[in-house]
Formats: C-alpha cells, sequence, structure tokens
C-alpha cells in the first residue's frame, strides 16, 4: 500500500506530448517530399501523404486532450474518454517494475516515458510522455516510496568505454549490423519497386557486374567486410549500453543504458530472487560474463533483467555480492559417470545423420558428420568440465553448459520446490537430474547428471522440512 501522498491525483500528460509525435510527422513528410522530388515531380500520392500526415498530427493532438491518469492510494488508473470511455486501473501491489526511458525527441524537450509493468495478472501501461521530474515523481509513488524523490543514489557498477570491446565476442552484437543492413536494404527495395526504380532488367545488369567483378577485388571485399564485423559490432554494443550505470536506490536496484534512447528500469530488491552469469566459449577466454537478474513476475525478463552486458567476471561477482549477497564457492563437480553421458549426447547427433546419410549414398555428408562427431568429443568434455553446483547458508548455484554456459545462483527462500527426474540410463549410472523451482527467471533450474544420493542431500541440506519424511 503507498503512503496517502498517492491519494487521488489526476493529471494530463505533458502539453508537449504531441510536439514528439508531429517531429516524427514532419520527418515523414520530409522524406515523402524528397521522395516526390525523385520521381518526377509532386504526385497525387504525394497529396495523398500531406492528407494522412496532417490527420497523423490532429490525431496526435486529440489524444493528448482525451487522456489522463488518476492516482489513488491503491491504484493507479489510465482513462481515455473520445467516442467511447475506456478506464485500465492497475493495482498498486500488483506493479513489478517502473520503467524510465527517453528517445532523442523526449530528451531535447526534457519528457520521458513511464512504463509500468504489473506482471501477468496486472497487464502495464504506459505515459507517453511526461516531464522527466514528474517521471521520477510516479515511479516512486508507485513502488510505494512516496517522498523519496530527493534520496541520493549509491553507485554500484559502471561499464567504461574500454568495455565496448567485449562486443565481439558476442554473436548477438556481431550479427546485429547486418540484421539492421538487411532491413535497410529490404526497405530501400521495397520503396524502389513501388515506385518504379526498380526493375527485372536492371537487376540482372547488376548480377552481371557482380559476378563480373575480378577475385581480387572480391577478396579485398571480404576481407573489409571481416574488418567491419568487430567494428560494427562494438558501435551496435554502444548504442545500446552507452554508460550503462547501476546504482542503488530506495530500495531497488536501477540499471540505466541507452545513447540514442535512454532507458532506465527499477528492479525493486525484494523481488530480485537470484541472478544468472553467462558466457559463451570466446567469452570465457577473455573471463568476460553477462549478468542479469531472475525477479519475480517480471515481464520481458531478457531486456528489463540485465544488469551488466559484459564485464569481466570478478566485477560482475563483486556486483552480485552487493545485489544478493556472496556466490557460493567452490563448486562441487559431478560424477565422472556424467562425463560419458555428455560425450554421447555431442556425438549423437552428428553419428545419427552419418548413418542416414551413408543409408542414403551421399558419400560427402557421411564424412563430413563424422568429422563433426570427432569435434564433438571436445564439447562433451567440455560439457562435463562446467557441471558443477554449491550451497551455503542463504544460496544455491547451478552451471551447465559449454557453448552457452549458465550459472545461476539462486535464494533459499526463493525455492518452491524440487523434481528428481531419473532416466533408465541415468538409473544405471547412479545419476539424476535434480530440478530447483524457483518463483523468477525461467521457473526451474537443473542440476544436470548428479549423484543421485548428492541430490538428496542438496534438497535435505536446504529444506529439511521437505525432503526428510520421504529419506528412507
Amino acid at each position: 500500500m503507498s503512503a496517502p501522498a498517492a491519494a487521488t491525483r489526476t493529471s494530463r500528460l505533458h502539453p508537449l506530448t504531441f510536439v514528439v509525435g508531429a517531429t516524427r510527422e514532419l520527418l515523414a513528410l520530409l522524406a515523402a517530399g524528397a521522395t516526390g522530388l525523385a520521381v518526377g515531380g509532386l504526385s497525387t500520392a504525394f497529396y495523398f501523404t500531406l492528407i494522412g500526415l496532417a490527420f497523423g498530427f490532429v490525431l496526435h493532438l486529440v489524444n493528448w486532450a482525451t487522456f489522463t491518469y488518476s492516482l489513488h492510494d491503491d491504484r493507479i488508473e489510465l482513462r481515455r474518454s473520445l467516442i467511447g470511455r475506456s478506464v485500465k486501473t492497475i493495482p498498486l501491489e500488483r506493479i513489478r517494475g517502473v520503467d524510465i526511458s527517453a528517445g532523442l525527441p523526449h530528451r531535447a524537450l526534457r519528457l520521458a516515458i513511464v512504463h509500468i509493468d504489473a506482471g501477468s495478472d496486472g497487464g502495464e501501461g504506459e505515459l507517453n510522455a511526461v516531464s522527466r521530474q514528474e517521471a521520477e515523481h510516479l515511479r516512486n509513488l508507485l513502488l510505494g516510496r512516496a517522498g523519496a524523490d530527493d534520496e541520493p543514489r549509491r553507485e554500484l557498477a559502471r561499464t567504461p568505454p574500454r568495455w565496448f570491446v567485449f562486443a565481439p565476442l558476442s554473436g548477438a552484437y556481431l550479427l546485429t549490423p547486418f540484421a539492421l543492413a538487411g532491413s535497410l536494404l529490404g526497405t530501400l527495395y521495397n520503396l524502389g519497386d513501388d515506385l518504379g526504380l526498380i526493375t527485372q532488367d536492371r537487376l540482372s545488369d547488376l548480377g552481371h557486374e557482380l559476378v563480373g567483378l575480378p577475385t581480387s577485388v572480391v577478396i579485398a571485399l571480404a576481407v573489409l567486410l571481416l574488418l567491419a564485423m568487430p567494428v560494427m559490432s562494438m558501435l551496435a554494443f554502444a548504442a545500446f549500453n552507452w554508460d550503462f550505470r547501476v546504482y542503488a536506490r530506495d530500495g531497488s536496484v536501477v540499471a540505466e543504458r541507452g545513447l540514442v534512447t535512454r532507458r532506465s528500469v527499477s528492479l525493486e530488491r525484494r523481488r530480485i530472487r537470484g541472478v544468472e552469469l553467462s558466457d559463451n566459449p570466446f567469452e570465457r577466454l577473455a573471463k568476460v560474463v553477462r549478468l542479469d537478474a531472475l525477479v519475480t513476475g517480471l515481464g520481458d525478463a531478457v531486456q528489463r533483467g540485465r544488469l551488466f552486458p559484459a564485464a569481466p567476471r570478478p566485477v560482475a561477482e563483486q556486483l552480485v555480492a552487493q545485489v544478493l549477497g556472496p556466490m557460493p564457492a567452490p563448486l562441487a563437480p559431478h560424477p565422472r559417470a556424467a562425463r560419458g553421458r555428455r560425450i554421447l549426447r555431442a556425438v549423437t547427433p552428428p553419428l545419427g545423420i552419418a548413418a542416414l546419410a551413408l543409408a542414403t549414398g551421399h558419400a560427402w555428408v557421411t564424412y563430413a558428420c563424422l568429422a563433426a562427431a570427432v569435434l564433438a568429443v571436445p564439447l562433451g568434455l567440455d560439457r562435463y568440465r562446467q557441471l558443477g553446483h554449491a550451497t551455503d547458508t542463504a544460496h544455491l548455484t547451478l552451471r551447465s553448459g559449454s557453448l552457452r554456459r549458465r550459472q545461476v545462483v539462486v535464494d533459499h527462500d526463493a525455492i518452491i520446490g524440487w523434481r528428481l527426474r531419473r532416466t533408465l540410463f541415468q538409473r544405471r549410472l547412479g545419476l539424476a537430474t535434480l530440478y530447483v523451482a524457483v518463483g523468477a527467471g525461467e521457473g526451474g533450474y537443473p542440476a544436470i547428471d548428479i549423484a543421485e544420493e548428492d541430490a538428496v542431500d542438496l534438497a535435505a541440506e536446504i529444506t529439511p522440512a521437505w525432503v526428510q519424511p520421504f529419506q528412507r
């Protein structure tokens, strides 16, 4: 329940809200004007575009005039009245987080967008846009911290620019520029096709010119592309994670990031039930990890739960200690019987495909799959080496994976159940997979191929009242 200061208060969005929309309409108008001139003058389609842009501007103004929000002791109401009336009510007790973001138009006008996340039960709402001061004030009121507007914040961690060199280690950032380039080329192709600028003959001529390029030119272009990939990935990383800061304020952990669009995400400490550290083999060699929070009832957890996009492991572990507490260590290895299972599971897929290819007479596919099976043996060995678990008086940690290694650390209090699974092959080796049910993140995490006795003892050590009645 929020403080009395949050009692009934009805407000409108900032009067400059429709100016942000008008800016977008103006940019679209300029693009339409340039297109009209490129095709030889102002066509009928261009005038229709002008009418559409004018209608869009009026619509922004009407939306501002007909939208209000009311803050009560126990809820916030988003009300819209035009031809019909709609009221969306979000109970304060259901609110999981309040995020603040601002794109370039918003930042120029000192405005911000307030996004209210109330989980699957309470839904979500958005206020686009209010003043920056109002956004911060609303966040405190909605999260039950009235009167905390002037509370100082304590910085926990910050991403320096030199960490941008970690971007090429992640496949997501390495391929992001190509995805953006593909989207841009697709848009240009569709636009050129609609305007009649792209024809089959022109495409054929372009194809012949590309095929006719000298080999040295093709090699040079390939080298330039390979050199551009890490540079573009660092630029993409910087755009999304510029000046990434994590700080503590008023019972929450707040993460701010972004260059073009600045976003501030608040995570209540009492809802943070654990963390996840993940990396790939390249990041592992550089001792770099990505850090995410496991938060109860959090929507869009992949983006909103991010605590570090990429950081040296000691720095990430230090942040974990400040947010959650020290990580249990050292990790206990799993039985040697698990090694054979990890290798077998790694080589079985390529061997199976090789058998099918051999039966159908595809020799080159057979040889390729056999080579992949040989290369999969080190992968299986590494998967075994990464298996581990540990617990202390407050936290449990589990680790598994190789191409994407994940280590989760969860509060004992966050564990809501256990599930012990044993396949026929695991029973013969005395192994089991222990699933830890957690009311946050993905909902459950496995301790893979752990000794059956260790699985039972681990569960009994953390929740003895649940397990001891079933022990012999």
